[in-house]
This record gives C-alpha cells, structure tokens and sequence, in this order.
C-alpha cells in the first residue's frame, strides 16, 4: 500500500507555502519551530524529493514543490468536508425511473413529473418506454426502478402494489359501421380486426365478456405493435379494435369513433406498480408508486 501523507503534515507544509517562513508557519499551527521542520522533513522523506529551498530568511517552494501545492489544498478541502456534521435535515437527491408501455407512461407518468418534482426536488425522475419482457430485465440490473404492467408476474424478487384498472371499449369508425354494422359475431366476417398479434390480447378483453360458445370469425386480422398504431387505424376505418377507454376517451366524445356492441361492457385489466423486492430504495420506490396512482385514480 502506498505511504499516504498524515493531513497534519500537509496543513504545515500548506502553511510554509503560504508564509515562506517556517518560524511564522510554525507559530499558525500553534507547533515549535523544531516540530514544525520535523513535519516538512516527513513529507520531503516520503516523496523522495525535497519541497522547499531554504536560506536563513526565505523560503521557496521547489518545482515538486510547486506542483504538490494544490494538490495539498484540496486535499485539506476534502478532509475539512468529511468533518462537518452531516445535514440530517437536507434531503440527499436520488434517481428513480419509471418503466412501461408508450401509452401509460404518456397518459398518467410523465404529465405527473412536474408536481412530484416540485413536491420531492431531490426526487430526479426518469422514464423507460417497451414491453415487460423488455423492462423486467432491467428491474434486475437496476436500471429501472420501477415498471407498471398488466402481466401475471410469480417471482418471488419482485414486490408489486395497484396502480390502476384500465377499461376497454370496442370502437370503430362510424362511416365503416354505417356501411357494414358490427352488432352480432356474424357481422364479424365483413370486418378486419386489429390487434397486437395472433394471440389476439386486445379482443380477448371483449370476447371474454360474452358467451363461451359464442365465435367472432373476421374477415382479415392485422397485427401492430403499439396502441397508437393501431388506435390510428381504425381512426382511418381500415378495421374495428379494443382499446383502452382512456386512450379513446376523448375519439368517442368528438364521435370520430363509434362504441360497437354497447350492451357488452369488455373485461377490465389490472395495472400493477412492480419493483425488486429489497431494493435499497424500496421505500421511495413505494412511495412513488402510491402518488402516481393516486394521480392515475383522478383522472
């Protein structure tokens, strides 16, 4: 290990510097001008070189000297720092970042950053976009914090808590449902059904609310990625879709989409506020979770 220098030693030869005078160095550290040189020679015998050109009256810092000085101060900075009382009362600022899909993360996180910031200034708010399979890996490598989906997740290392029910609704545009109805399941087959994928996640919500024996068999199914995508489709009239109630909300209010098979109400889906369970900042990430839901709950 290296041979670090004691900081008594490093306030003295700071001293010297300063007043290019040993006896009026020694006399500020409150040190006899015998115990005040003994210090300076540690240090020199330490760094292998010589730190001062001394005369009888004067006192001049050498080249490794010279370079040492700041080196010296901020050294004496640091340590003065480390011995200050620690502020109990100042918060200590911490990063926390929020994980879901596009549509919940524009909907109910981000419009809520600006009051929790200004409510928990320390509190620095991130957000990551993708799909639970995308997000929960991430839980675990700590770069996200904190992620809200709908997915059945068993792990016993995760923790989760309520955020929010998210309803849904069958829409289409009405120019499409004007000219071919959707009111029975054989209507169906005049129609293009937009969905996720083949598993068809969106529809299910809608056909798991009617009879088991019942069949919708559409004439086409396109498959998007993301609600926005396909939320504009079927705005275009390509074909009908379930969507989230909040996302169409406002679409069926100024009639550009139409509500399809009302006397039906489309099972709900259960959003959930999931984190590492032990997390350092479990707590926080609790907290958090709460106020966002709370949030979510107004609206």
């Amino acid at each position: 290990m290296i041979d670090l220098p004691d900081l008594e030693s490093l306030r003295c030869f700071v001293l010297a510097a300063t007043y290019a005078n040993f006896r009026t160095a020694a006399r500020k550290a409150a040190l006899s001008p015998a115990a005040f040189g003994a210090r300076i020679r540690r240090l020199e015998e330490q760094f292998g070189q010589r730190l001062f050109v001394r005369t009888t009256r004067h006192v001049a810092l050498t080249p490794r000297g010279a370079e040492l000085l700041p080196q010296a101060k901020s050294c004496l900075d640091e340590a003065e720092r480390c011995a200050e009382p620690l502020d109990r009362e100042k918060p200590v600022p911490f990063d926390l970042c929020i994980g879901s899909r596009f549509d919940v993360g524009l909907r109910w996180v981000v419009p809520a950053f600006g009051p929790l910031e200004r409510a928990r200034p320390e509190r620095r708010l991130h957000t990551a976009f993708g799909d639970v399979d995308d997000l929960l890996p991430r839980v675990f490598r700590d770069e996200v914090h904190c992620v809200l989906t709908s997915a059945r997740l068993n792990d016993p290392k995760l923790v989760s808590a309520p955020f929010r029910e998210i309803d849904y609704l069958f829409v289409a545009a009405p120019s499409l449902v004007k000219k071919n109805p959707l009111a029975r399941p054989e209507d169906a087959g005049r129609h293009t059904l937009i969905d996720f994928d083949s598993d068809l996640p969106l529809f299910r919500f809608f056909s798991g609310a009617r009879p088991a024996k019942e069949s919708w068999t559409f004439r086409n199914q396109q498959y998007l990625s993301m609600i926005a995508a396909v939320r504009a489709r079927v705005l275009e009239g390509v074909g009908v879709a379930v969507l989230p109630e909040f996302y169409v909300g406002e679409d069926i209010a100024r009639r550009r989409l139409k509500v399809l098979v009302p006397g039906t109400k489309p099972k709900s889906n259960s959003l959930r506020a999931v984190w590492r369970k032990g997390h350092p900042y479990e707590a926080e990430i609790r907290d958090l979770a709460s106020e966002l839901a709370a949030r979510a709950a107004g609206g």
